[in-house]
Order: structure tokens, then sequence, then C-alpha cells
């Protein structure tokens, strides 16, 4: 489990094609990374991925058919920044929200304006994925925990201040861009709560 508040920004050194799935280098920048180990879940740009092997300043992560095609990663090139976290621990402070790194979908930035010290952000999102937004909950993008400020048949808007822009890749996101969503882990299960157990 991650919390959506972003440890570092690091950079996508290598993409590595295999067989259909790819093995990514990633560089950790500003990640704490000590006492980093073998088989702990990192969170790059809000996906999870395992670490099969590291240096001191970089770790090595798979990336199957499934997860490639689901989020942002499969489109990513070498020199990418992105944002990372290191699953949570127990006595962590959880200051974003509950965050599991399994992207819900795909969506888009389909606006940027200032809004005095802070930034406006507009986000298309799947339609099957809007029922789970709500305003005043929380979203992750690309691996931060956000508030939705408004929600419409077409998307979300959040408000970044601008500690979030300048330690975010949010820093060089441009207007287009594809980026992961993760609904609230509680509306699922609201959801599933609601709709009963199924009948035998």
């Amino acid at each position: 489990m991650f919390t959506g508040i972003i440890e570092g920004v690091g950079r996508l050194a290598i993409i590595e094609n295999r067989g259909g799935d790819a093995r990514l280098t990633v560089e950790v920048g500003s990640l704490p990374f000590e006492s980093v180990q073998l088989g702990e879940s990192i969170a790059v740009n809000g996906v999870c991925l395992t670490v099969v092997a590291f240096d001191a300043v970089s770790f090595e992560a798979d990336a199957s058919n499934e997860t490639l095609s689901l989020t942002t990663l499969g489109g990513l090139r070498a020199g990418a920044l992105v944002n990372l976290e290191r699953a949570m621990r127990p006595n962590d402070r959880l200051g974003g929200h509950l965050v599991s790194g399994h992207v819900d979908g795909v969506g888009r930035v389909l606006g940027v304006h200032d809004d005095a010290r802070a930034q406006r952000w507009r986000f298309q999102a799947p339609a099957p994925l809007l029922r789970y937004i709500a305003k005043k909950g929380s979203i992750c993008v690309d691996g931060v925990s956000l508030t939705v400020n408004e929600v419409d048949d077409e998307g979300f808007e959040v408000a970044l201040i601008p500690h979030t822009v300048s330690h975010t890749a949010f820093a060089q996101t441009q207007v287009g861009d594809a980026v992961n969503l993760e609904i609230d882990l509680v509306a699922r299960y609201v959801e599933r709560l609601l709709a009963g157990e199924p009948r035998a």
C-alpha cells in the first residue's frame, strides 16, 4: 500500500523490451533509497512495481504486458521524469489516502491555469471511472494523492499548490499528456456493499 505522498522524482533511464513485456531501469533521483531490498514495492507514476535488482542510484523492475497496456508506462520514453513512492510501513503517517498502486484507467490533462499561487488542473477521465469520482473526494493521479474540486460528465478538476508542482513530475507534465488514475478504494467497497451478496 501507498499514501500518494510522493517521496522523490526519478527518471526512467532504460525501458528494455523482453518478449512482449519490459524491464524498466529507474534512476531514483531524490527518492530516499537507503535500506532498499529485493522484492519491495515502489510506485512509479502510481504503478506498483517490484524491485528485481538495484544499485546505489537506480532499480530495475519488470512490467507485464497488461501493465504496459493499461497504464502510461508503455508509452514512456527513456529520460521521462517519474513520481516515486516506496511502500508505506505500519508506523507511517497517512498524509494522503490509501493507494494500492493498481491503476484503474488512463486519463489526460485537459487544461492548466493559474489560481493565485496555486494551479488548477483539469483532467479527462474514462466514463466508467467518473461514477467513483466525487467532489471533495480523493483521487490518485500519476501516484499523487489529490482532492477533487469539481467533477462533471467529462472529467474532474484539482488544485495543485506550488510545493506539489515543484516536488513531483507535474513540473514537466503538459496539456495533452496521459496520466494514470486510481480511484479511492473506499468507493469500490461502498459499491460492493450496496450491491449486496449475489444469490445462489
